[in-house]
């Protein structure tokens, strides 16, 4: 009789615990349902959401490119633009999965000092983005030469970088928060620039003759402001040479080309005026049997 009796208490446990892996099995069945769902909902939210991202993107690039703005305000708008549209997308996309914004929020909250420790670096920049667009020390288009010696013409500036193309044709790409606190040289901000060309010459020359030969070359460029003067002085008198400056003003457009054909001018009217140009050397003297010979 018991073991009757211990025979129907096994049978039921053994009916109990199927009954429970079929009600587990159930709520799995429904919760992988569920997600799949929500998944395959987050899915087309992201496919659709994208493409409405760069449509809206792409309208208001034309908007602001025909409008009066700059473009170094225009190309800092429409990054700001997709970059907040792409952060909404982001978070309809995870709602769409089920995902509590609270539960998000409150998770941000308590890892606030490690998020903001690992974003300072972009929070750095888009301040410095903001400065660049508030104070203006250049635009799009300036040529300019930043703290480390990088130098190019400005191309965009981004919310969180700016892009400058250098002589050579390659792309630097620069932290907007590096620009804002650093030297920056502006070179296209005025339309004239000065130049001086140091020129040595023999202590032997005749200087006068030396300063109507620089004078007249400086006179007769095509690049010189003829509004502006012309200076030629003696600079300073070097251990072998005596230091002479040629200084002149030509547009900032014509810099690069004012100084390489001036130079090249120096060159070969010296040559053809018998004008020595020195180089550095050294007089040795041997002492031989109390006598000095050279």
């Amino acid at each position: 009789m018991n073991k009757l009796l211990s025979a129907a208490d096994e049978t039921q446990s053994i009916e109990q615990a199927l009954r429970d892996t079929v009600d587990l099995m159930g709520v799995i069945k429904e919760k992988l349902v569920g997600f799949g769902q929500n998944l395959l909902g987050a899915v087309i939210v992201l496919i659709i959401g994208w493409y409405i991202v760069k449509f809206i993107t792409r309208s208001v690039k034309k908007i602001l490119s025909k409008s009066k703005l700059e473009a170094s305000v225009s190309g800092f708008l429409n990054s700001a633009v997709n970059i907040g549209l792409k952060v909404m997308l982001a978070i309809m996309v995870v709602t769409r999965l089920g995902i509590e914004m609270t539960s998000i929020a409150t998770l941000i909250g308590s890892a606030g000092l490690a998020i903001g420790l690992a974003f300072q670096g972009s929070l750095s920049n888009l301040a410095g983005g903001v400065l660049i667009l508030v104070l203006k020390p250049f635009l799009v288009g300036d040529y300019i030469i930043d703290g480390d010696h990088n130098e190019g013409r400005v191309t965009a500036i981004d919310i969180f970088y700016t892009k400058i193309l250098t002589p050579d044709n390659r792309a630097v790409i620069i932290p907007n928060g590096t620009l804002a606190n650093s030297t920056i040289i502006n070179a296209s901000k005025e339309d004239i620039r000065r130049i001086d060309f140091n020129v040595s010459i023999d202590y032997k020359e005749n200087i006068e003759k030396v300063k109507g030969i620089l004078y007249e070359l400086g006179a007769k460029s095509e690049y010189t402001l003829k509004d502006k003067e012309i200076q030629v002085f003696v600079n300073k008198f070097d251990p072998s040479a005596i230091d002479m400056v040629l200084r002149l003003w030509t547009n900032a457009a014509d810099y690069s080309g004012a100084m390489w054909a001036i130079r090249e001018s120096i060159k070969t009217t010296f040559d053809k005026e018998g004008v020595v140009i020195p180089y550095n050397q050294l007089d040795v003297n041997i002492v031989q049997n109390n006598q000095m010979s050279k």
